[in-house]
């Protein structure tokens, strides 16, 4: 049974850093593709940040490039998000998600239930 369970969000200050992990289990995380996205209030999803199975390529969206780091720990089989210098608009729930390869396209098919990141001073 997959299961994705977030944990680490609070409340930090502008220019704060904060690390978000994802406990997975019932998949091997480094053969898959793992996600952050999150939702601020009132709007929609947004992708975050990516990296790849095997050789663990990341990406990123260009809100967050060069604030925000994805890593795994496969023998934890936890995915992470470092969040450095975070500003008031990085506020959302942010969700661990993994990715789902069919027919040339892709989808998230499995996610965690969200934890909450809210950056106010």
């Amino acid at each position: 049974q997959v299961q994705l369970v977030e944990s680490g969000g609070g409340l930090v200050q502008p220019g704060g850093s904060l690390r978000l992990s994802c406990a997975a289990s019932g998949f091997t995380v480094s053969s898959n593709t793992m996600n952050w996205v999150r939702q601020a209030p009132g709007k929609g999803l947004e992708w975050v940040s990516s990296i790849n199975s095997g050789g663990g390529s990341t990406y990123y969206a260009d809100s967050v490039k060069g604030r925000f780091t994805i890593s795994r720990d496969n023998a934890k089989s936890t995915l992470y998000l470092q969040m450095n210098s975070l500003k008031p608009e990085d506020t959302a729930v942010y969700y661990c998600a993994k990715t789902l390869y069919s027919s040339g396209s892709f989808y998230y098919d499995y996610w965690g239930q969200g934890t909450q990141l809210t950056v106010s001073s």
